[in-house]
């Protein structure tokens, strides 16, 4: 391929000079909202001790509305909407411009929320397997006509180290568990809340706890895409979703604002200490998330 326009993106190899820009990048983190991959940027260059505050960190995607991404020295952020079609293009992407930048040892780690599975509101889930809707651990593409199954384990390594740096973080209740991912928010995910509902609270309960006894702690909108493609493209990758409520005891998010932000900053903190002490740097004065070793 003479040149290659990562269209959503809004880079390409002949307008950007990629391996200058990003050749050393070791780390990316996505997420689904803009706003909250911006002050995740923002606060790892804090955690870094990078020169600064971080305020001004710039939108590298700014020339298109899809997708946004900034830059904290080592670590790449970027949203990913919401669902398996909006962040399997951006991953597509997203991996091509790694191949193209010349990257070498990335990676790559999905941060979010979630709904639980008899688990408390607030805890951290750390995905070892991500799960269809018949929780089985394979992801569905439809090629031409082809449905192709591709496997959707997700690291086991990556994943007990960042449970072991967790058990350094205070206020941190965190597990490894299987993630079941859904087409949608409401019916896919056995809400009564939606505008269609064509089930009884009865059999949405059995339906959750048949999930919980196959193993899932948590629910979310795209595991299953993002663990496929990381494997098939060799990309060590995590998913660490926090709670926001156990879905076995009811289907609305009903917690205070300022409580979910603190629960939305639960897996920032997880990543940000596994990221310092893979780079062997100290906690910022006053912070005690993950002492190196």
């Amino acid at each position: 391929m003479e040149e290659d326009v990562l269209y959503h993106l809004d880079l390409g190899t002949k307008t950007h000079n990629l391996p200058a820009m990003f050749g050393d990048v070791k780390f990316v983190c996505v997420g689904g909202s803009p706003n909250r991959m911006r002050a995740f940027a923002q606060f790892m260059h804090k955690e870094l001790g990078l020169a600064g505050d971080g305020e001004d960190l710039a939108d590298i995607c700014a020339g298109t509305d899809r997708y946004a991404m900034y830059r904290a020295g080592p670590v790449l952020s970027i949203s990913h909407g919401m669902g398996i079609p909006s962040i399997s293009i951006m991953l597509h992407e997203l991996i091509k411009l790694l191949h193209h930048a010349k990257c070498r040892d990335v990676t790559i780690i999905r941060i979010g929320t979630s709904g639980g599975l008899g688990i408390e509101a607030g805890s951290v889930v750390i995905t070892d397997m991500a799960v269809d809707s018949s929780f089985k651990p394979r992801f569905e593409q439809v090629v031409l006509d082809d449905v192709v199954v591709r496997s959707t384990e997700l690291d086991r390594d990556l994943a007990e180290e960042l449970l072991t740096c967790s058990k350094e973080i205070p206020d941190l209740p965190t597990l490894i568990g299987h993630t079941m991912c859904t087409y949608d928010f409401y019916e896919g995910q056995g809400r009564l809340d939606g505008a269609l509902c064509s089930f009884s609270s009865e059999k949405k309960l059995d339906y959750l706890k048949r999930a919980y006894d196959a193993g899932v702690r948590n629910i979310e909108m795209e595991s299953t895409a993002f663990a496929a493609l990381c494997r098939l493209c060799g990309l060590r990758a995590a998913v660490v979703c926090v709670v926001l409520l156990d879905r076995l005891e009811g289907d609305q998010i009903r917690a205070p604002r300022e409580v979910l932000r603190e629960f939305q900053h639960r897996p920032q903190r997880l990543i940000a200490a596994f990221i310092r002490k893979r780079l062997g740097l100290r906690p910022p004065a006053g912070n005690t998330l993950c002492p190196t070793e």
